[in-house]
C-alpha cells in the first residue's frame, strides 16, 4: 500500500514537472518572437545589421575590377568580424560628383554615403545636409564611439563640424598632410652618375632638375617626367613656384586675399617650365590626354624617370615595377625648390573621406557608428594590414610572418585592402606593414626627414565657396584647376598661345565670374571665418 501511494506521488510529480518544462518553452518561444512585440537583447545583437553604403571607387584596381564587390573575399570576412551585411555600391572615381548629384536627385540615398574631403561630392551634398538629409552624430559618438573619440584629432573634428556647428560626418584623416611626394630612378641616376638627393639642403633647383631629366632623355628614357591629365599628380613645378591654382591655395597681398595663381610672375616661371619639358621631350607630348592607366603604366613599365605619387605607396609600387625591370630603384626625393628656397605639393586637407549617415537609418545609426567605430581598434588594425589569418599570414606567438605580396594582383589586393577597405583610420601610412622590412622603416624615417619639411599650403574654409556654383567652369577642386584656367594653361604649355599672357587669362577670370568669388572669400576672411595656412 505504502508503495502504491509513493508511486501515485511520484507520478504527479512527474506530470507537474512536465508541465512547468512545457509553460517555460512556451514563454521561452515567446519571447523570441519577433511578433510578440517584445526585445531579446541577445537575440537581436545576433543578427548581421544590413548597411547599405556608397563608395568612391578611387581608381583602385582591384574595386574597378572586380565583377561583384560585395562577394569579395575581404568583404565577407569584414562582415563575419563586424557581424554586419554590406551592400556597397560604387561610384566611379571619375564621375564622383556627378554620380552624386544624381543620386541626392533621384532621392535613393543609401544608409551611409562616403563624401570626398569633409562634405565634398557634388553641389547637391552641401544642400542635402542643410535639408536634414543625414544624422548629426555629435551625441551618439561621445555615447558609442570611444575609439574615434580618442583617436581622431580635435582639428579633424573642428574640420567635420558643419555650418551650423553640427558634427555629420565621420572622418577618415591624415596625420601628415605632407602626402605627395617627387620620386626618381635612384637606378638610372647612379647609371648617370649623379647623387641621388638626401635632404632638403640637398635639393635641386628647377633647372638642376630639368638638366636631370634631359640626361634621362640621353639615357633612352621614354618619359623623363611622367605627365598626366589636368596636371594631377603632375604638379610639381607648380609647387616649386608656390602657384598651385587649387581651393586651398589662398593667400593675402597687400590685405586681400586672392588665389596664388594671381601671381603672374612665378605662374608665367611655372608654366615656361612645363612649355619647355614639352618642347625638348621631357615629358610625354599627349600628357594633356594621359589618364591614371597611362601615368601609372609609364611608372611600372620602367619609362618614367621622375614621378609624382603619394609616399605612402612607395613600397608597393617598387614591388610592381620591379616585375618588368627588375634592376629598378625607385626613391623618394626632396621636391625641386623654386626662388623663395622651397617647394613640395599642395598640402592634404586632415579629412581624406567621410561617411554620413541617411536620417531614414535612424534605427540602426547605433550599429553603424560601432562599425566605423572598431575600424580603429586593434584587431581592425590586424585585418587590414595582414589579411586572414592562415590565408595572408600566421602567428608564432606574437611574431607576425605575413605573406608579402609578389605579384601584381596581390598586390593591389594589398592596396585595396589597407586604402579602400579600411575606412576609417589615420591614413598617412600602414605602420604594421612597414615595421616589417628596413626598407619600411626607412620610408617612416622620410616622412620626418622630408616630406615633413616641404609641401605648400593657403588659407582655407571649412565650408566649399559657394559664389562659383553656377560657374563650375571657374571652380577649382582640391588638386584640379578650374577647367578654364586649365584649358589656358594646356595652350601655353602646348605654345597655341604665349606664356605671356597670364595677366590676360587672370582678367578673364574675374570677368566671368571670379568677381564674385573674391568678393565671397574677402568677406568670409574679413569675418575670421577661415582656417590659417599650416606653411
Amino acid at each position: 500500500m505504502k508503495e502504491k501511494k509513493f508511486f501515485n506521488r511520484s507520478l504527479f510529480l512527474l506530470f507537474v514537472g512536465f508541465l512547468v518544462i512545457i509553460v517555460m518553452g512556451c514563454q521561452s518561444s515567446e519571447s523570441t518572437n519577433p511578433e510578440s512585440g517584445e526585445n531579446d537583447p541577445e537575440t537581436d545583437s545576433s543578427e548581421p545589421t544590413d548597411i547599405s553604403i556608397s563608395m568612391r571607387t578611387l581608381a583602385f584596381t582591384h574595386v574597378e575590377n572586380h565583377p561583384n564587390i560585395n562577394e569579395d573575399e575581404y568583404v565577407n570576412k569584414l562582415e563575419e568580424m563586424t557581424n554586419v551585411d554590406l551592400d556597397i555600391t560604387l561610384v566611379p572615381h571619375n564621375e564622383f560628383e556627378q554620380k552624386m548629384d544624381l543620386m541626392f536627385a533621384s532621392g535613393d540615398i543609401p544608409d551611409v554615403v562616403s563624401t570626398s574631403g569633409a562634405y565634398g561630392g557634388g553641389s547637391t551634398l552641401r544642400d542635402a545636409v542643410r535639408a536634414g538629409v543625414f544624422l548629426p552624430l555629435g551625441d551618439l559618438l561621445k555615447e558609442h564611439a570611444p575609439n574615434l573619440m580618442e583617436q581622431v584629432p580635435e582639428s579633424v573634428w573642428e574640420s567635420v563640424t558643419f555650418e551650423d556647428g553640427k558634427i555629420y560626418a565621420i572622418p577618415e584623416f591624415l596625420g601628415n598632410p605632407s602626402r605627395r611626394a617627387t620620386i626618381v630612378r635612384a637606378d638610372l641616376l647612379e647609371e648617370a652618375g649623379i647623387p641621388v638627393p638626401k635632404t632638403p639642403e640637398e635639393a635641386w633647383t628647377v633647372e638642376e632638375t630639368l638638366d636631370v631629366l634631359r640626361k634621362f632623355k640621353e639615357m633612352g628614357v621614354k618619359e623623363p617626367y611622367i605627365g598626366r591629365a589636368e596636371f594631377k599628380y603632375a604638379d610639381t613645378f607648380f609647387g616649386s613656384y608656390d602657384v598651385f591654382p587649387y581651393e586651398s591655395q589662398l593667400e593675402v597681398v597687400d590685405g586681400k586675399i586672392q588665389p596664388k595663381f594671381f601671381d603672374v610672375e612665378n605662374m608665367t616661371k611655372a608654366l615656361t617650365t612645363y612649355k619647355t619639358m614639352y618642347e625638348e621631350g621631357l615629358i610625354h607630348s599627349e600628357f594633356l590626354t594621359h589618364e591614371y592607366n597611362d601615368y601609372k603604366n609609364a611608372g611600372l613599365s620602367g619609362n618614367g624617370g621622375m614621378w609624382t605619387m603619394n609616399a605612402n605607396e612607395l613600397l608597393q609600387w617598387e614591388a610592381q615595377i620591379k616585375e618588368s625591370v627588375p634592376e629598378a630603384d625607385i626613391e623618394i626625393i626632396p621636391s625641386p625648390r623654386g626662388p623663395d628656397g622651397s617647394g613640395g605639393h599642395y598640402l592634404y586637407g586632415d579629412v581624406q573621406r567621410s561617411f554620413m549617415i541617411n536620417k531614414d537609418a535612424e534605427d540602426k545609426v547605433v550599429e553603424i557608428i560601432k562599425f566605423l567605430d572598431w575600424m580603429l581598434t586593434e584587431e581592425a588594425e590586424t585585418y587590414f594590414s595582414y589579411g586572414i589569418e592562415g590565408e595572408d599570414y600566421t602567428l608564432d606567438g606574437d611574431q607576425v610572418n605575413y605573406n608579402q605580396p609578389s605579384t601584381n594582383e596581390e598586390i593591389n589586393i594589398e592596396r585595396y585592402r589597407t586604402g579602400w577597405l579600411w575606412m576609417v583610420k589615420d591614413t598617412t601610412y600602414y605602420a604594421n606593414l612597414l615595421e616589417l622590412s628596413e626598407e619600411g622603416k626607412d620610408l617612416m624615417n622620410t616622412y620626418d626627414t622630408i616630406l615633413a619639411e616641404e609641401g605648400r599650403d593657403g588659407i582655407r574654409f571649412n565650408t566649399a565657396i559657394e559664389a562659383l556654383d553656377s560657374t563650375p567652369q571657374l571652380q577649382a577642386s582640391s588638386d584640379k584647376p578650374a577647367p578654364f584656367l586649365l584649358e589656358k594653361m594646356a595652350k601655353i604649355v602646348t605654345g597655341e598661345e604665349s606664356v605671356d599672357t597670364w595677366a590676360q587669362v587672370i582678367e578673364d577670370w574675374k570677368q566671368r565670374g571670379g568677381d564674385k568669388y573674391l568678393e565671397e572669400i574677402q568677406e568670409r576672411y574679413d569675418s575670421g571665418e577661415f582656417l590659417e595656412s599650416r606653411r
